[in-house]
C-alpha cells in the first residue's frame, strides 16, 4: 500500500485524463496520475490532427480556461488550417494536423512539469468505496492507493476486444492489453454499463505512394494556432493529400463483407455515426461511386501515413488488396491494417453536471466513458471532472458551464440529460447560441472564470484584458469615422455593392454582405487606425460589428432560458405524484432527476404539455 493520500487520482493517461491530472494539480491538489504505460501518455490512438468542426472550438476553451490541449497541439503541429471560413464566424474551425510523437512527447513534458503531481503505471482494477463515497483504487498487483476522490479516464480500454476480419484480440490499444475488473464491480455497485465500438484505418509506407496522383492539401498561408498564449506560428508546414475510392474498391471490400465482425453478427455494439467505416459505407451509400479519402503524414520525420476516411475491421488481405485500386496507392505498402474495437462504457445519464456520478459521491467519470468519441471532447470533459474533483475536495462549489457559455457546457449538458446510445461527437448544430460561442472569442468568453478558480495565470487575464480594450477602441473608431460617398463608392462599385448617396458611418458600410475591414482598409485613414492593431483585434472588432444585430437577439434568447434556468425543482421532488404527466416523462424525469426546468425541457421524451404541467405544480 502507497502510505500517502492523495486529492485526486485520475484513472488513465489519454487526453481527459491528462486534461483531468493537469487541472487538478494546477489547482493545488495533491494529484496522482494512474497510467497502464507511461509510454503512451497523450497518445493520439487513431488520426493525428486536433481540432475540426466544433472540435476546435473546444480546444480552444480548454486553452481559455488553462488546459494544455491547444498548447501541446500548436506546439507538435505540422499543419494547421481555419475549416469554414466561406462561412459565418460561428462555423470558423481551427484544425492542426500534428506529430503524432511529438504531440504525446509534449502532453508527458508538459505534465512532468506540472507541480503536485505524481505517476505510477499499473493497472487500476477496482475502487475502493465506504459507505457510498470512492476512497481511492486497487491495482493489478494489489496495491492500495488512498484517495479523497477517483476520476476514471478509461479510454476504450474497459473490457477491449480488437476485431480484424474473424480474428479477435483483447486490448485496449493495438498492441495493449486491455482493462478489466472496474466494469463488473461497478455494474455489481448499481450503474448500468453498455458496449460501444470504434475503428481506425490502416497506417501505410508513405514511400510506396504516388502522390502525384492525388491531389494536395496544403495548410493556411498565414497559419493562426489553438493556444491564446505567446507559441511562435508554424513557419513550415507538411502537405496532406486526398485522393478517392472507386467501384473496384467497394466491389473488393464486399467481397470480403461475408467475414466482416459488423455484417456477419460478431459485432453488436453501435460505431460512430459521422465517423463510419469504410464498409459501412459503401453498404449505407451504394449509390455513391467513390468516397473521399485523406492522406495524412504522422509528423515532421516519419514516414508514416495515416488514411483517414479508410477505418475498416475488414480481412486485412481484403483491406490491402483493396487499397492498390485506390489512386496512388497501386503500390502500398501497409505498416498494420485498420481494425475496430468494442469497449465498456456508462450511460452518462448516471452523472451529475460536474461529471461525478450519482451513485458513489467523489467518483468521476470523463473521456469515452461516457460514450463520447474524440479527443477533444474527451479532454474537455477531462478538464472539468479536474476542476470539479480538486473543488468538491477542498469544500468549494462546483464549476459547471451554460449551454451559452461554451461548447463543453452543450456537450456535458446533453450527455447528462439526453444520454447517448452511441459515440457522441460534438457538431456545430448541436449549439443553439454557436453565434456566442465563436472560436474566436472563447477567451473573452472563459478566461476570468478560470482564474477566479485559481487555474488560469494572471498573464491569460491580462492578455484577455487587453484584447477587449483594443478590440473596443477599434470598434468605436469604426463606429464613428464618417465615410463620404467619393471616399467609399468605389470601393463598393468594385464590391458590386449598392452606392452611398450620403455620408455613412464605416461600421455601417461594415454590416454589408460584401463589404469587410480589409476592403475599407484601402482608405488611408482607416487603414492607418487599423494597422496599430493585431489581425486577432481586427477580427474581433469586424465581427462585433457586423453581426451586432444577430449577437444582441441570441443574447435575448439566452435571457429568456435563464429565466427557467433558475426554476429550481427539489431533489426530493416526486414525479410519480403528478398524473398529468405522461408515462414517458415520469420514467425519465425519475432517471435523471433534473435540477432546473430548462434541463428537464432538454430531455429526449419530455414534451412542452409535461414542462407546463410541472411549472404548474412548482407555482410557477
Amino acid at each position: 500500500m502507497i502510505s500517502e493520500i492523495y486529492d485526486v487520482i485520475v484513472v488513465g493517461g489519454g487526453h481527459a485524463g491528462c486534461e483531468a491530472a493537469a487541472a487538478a494539480a494546477n489547482m493545488g491538489s495533491k494529484t496522482l496520475l494512474v497510467t497502464m504505460n507511461m509510454q503512451t501518455i497523450g497518445q493520439m490512438s487513431c488520426n493525428p490532427a486536433m481540432g475540426g468542426i466544433a472540435k476546435g472550438q473546444i480546444v480552444r476553451e480548454i486553452d481559455a480556461l488553462g488546459g494544455y490541449s491547444g498548447i501541446v497541439a500548436d506546439k507538435s503541429a505540422i499543419q494547421f488550417k481555419m475549416l469554414n471560413l466561406s462561412k459565418g464566424p460561428a462555423m470558423w474551425s481551427p484544425r492542426t494536423q500534428n506529430d503524432r510523437m511529438l504531440f504525446a512527447e509534449e502532453w508527458r513534458l508538459a505534465l512532468e512539469n506540472t507541480p503536485n503531481l505524481d505517476f505510477f503505471q499499473d493497472m487500476v482494477k477496482n475502487i475502493i468505496v465506504d459507505k457510498n463515497r470512492v476512497t481511492g483504487v486497487i491495482t493489478s498487483l494489489g496495491i492500495e492507493i488512498k484517495a479523497k476522490s477517483v476520476i476514471l479516464t478509461n479510454g476504450t480500454f474497459l473490457n477491449g476486444l480488437i476485431h480484424v476480419g474473424d480474428k479477435q484480440l483483447g486490448g485496449g490499444r493495438m498492441g495493449e492489453p486491455r482493462a478489466f475488473g472496474i466494469t463488473e464491480q461497478l455494474v455489481s455497485i448499481g450503474f448500468d454499463a453498455g458496449r460501444m465500438k470504434t475503428g481506425t484505418p490502416p497506417r501505410v509506407d508513405g514511400r510506396s505512394l504516388d502522390y502525384s496522383k492525388m491531389e494536395e492539401q496544403k495548410g493556411d498561408e498565414n497559419p493562426q494556432k489553438f493556444s491564446y498564449l505567446d507559441i511562435p506560428k508554424l513557419t513550415e508546414q507538411r502537405s496532406c493529400h486526398i485522393t478517392y475510392t472507386n467501384d473496384t474498391v467497394h466491389e473488393i471490400l464486399r467481397s470480403g463483407f461475408d467475414r466482416s465482425p459488423m455484417f456477419n453478427g460478431t459485432i453488436k455494439s453501435i460505431g460512430p455515426r459521422y465517423c463510419p467505416s469504410i464498409e459501412d459505407k459503401i453498404n449505407r451509400f451504394a449509390e455513391r461511386n467513390r468516397h473521399q479519402l485523406f492522406v495524412e503524414p504522422e509528423g515532421w520525420r516519419t514516414i508514416e501515413i495515416y488514411l483517414n476516411g479508410f477505418s475498416s475491421s475488414l480481412p486485412e488481405d481484403i483491406q490491402i488488396k483493396a487499397m492498390k485500386y485506390i489512386p496512388g496507392f497501386e503500390n502500398v505498402k501497409v505498416f498494420r491494417p485498420g481494425y475496430a474495437i468494442e469497449y465498456d462504457y456508462f450511460p452518462p445519464t448516471q452523472l451529475k453536471h460536474t461529471l461525478e456520478t450519482k451513485l458513489i459521491e467523489n467518483l468521476y467519470f470523463a473521456g469515452q466513458i461516457n460514450g463520447t468519441t474524440g479527443y477533444e471532447e474527451a479532454a474537455g470533459q477531462g478538464l472539468i471532472a479536474g476542476i470539479n474533483a480538486h473543488n468538491k475536495v477542498h469544500e468549494k462549489e462546483d464549476f459547471i458551464l451554460g449551454r451559452d457559455e461554451a461548447y463543453i457546457g452543450v456537450l456535458i449538458d446533453d450527455l447528462i440529460t439526453k444520454g447517448t446510445e452511441e459515440p457522441y461527437r460534438m457538431f456545430t448544430s448541436r449549439a443553439e447560441y454557436r453565434l456566442l460561442l465563436r472560436q474566436d472569442n472563447a477567451d473573452i468568453r472563459l478566461t476570468e472564470k478560470s482564474w477566479n478558480l485559481g487555474l488560469a495565470k494572471d498573464n491569460r487575464l491580462r492578455k484577455v484584458e487587453e484584447k477587449i480594450r483594443e478590440s473596443n477602441d477599434l470598434e468605436a473608431f469604426l463606429r464613428e469615422y464618417s465615410l463620404k460617398p467619393k471616399q467609399i463608392n468605389p470601393i463598393l462599385e468594385e464590391s458590386n455593392s449598392k452606392p452611398a448617396d450620403q455620408a455613412y458611418r464605416a461600421a455601417q458600410f461594415l454590416t454589408r454582405p460584401n463589404i469587410n475591414l480589409e476592403k475599407l482598409c484601402l482608405i488611408q485613414e482607416i487603414k492607418e487606425k487599423t494597422d496599430q492593431y493585431s489581425p486577432e483585434i481586427q477580427q474581433q472588432a469586424e465581427i462585433n460589428i457586423k453581426y451586432k444585430g444577430y449577437i444582441e437577439k441570441e443574447k435575448e434568447n439566452v435571457a429568456k432560458l435563464n429565466r427557467m434556468e433558475n426554476i429550481k425543482i427539489p431533489e426530493s421532488f416526486n414525479f410519480s405524484a403528478i398524473t398529468s404527466l405522461s408515462a414517458e416523462a415520469k420514467q425519465k424525469l425519475n432517471k435523471i432527476h433534473p435540477k432546473t426546468i430548462a434541463q428537464a425541457s432538454r430531455i429526449s421524451g419530455v414534451s412542452p404539455a409535461d414542462i407546463n404541467v410541472l411549472l404548474i405544480y412548482l407555482g410557477k
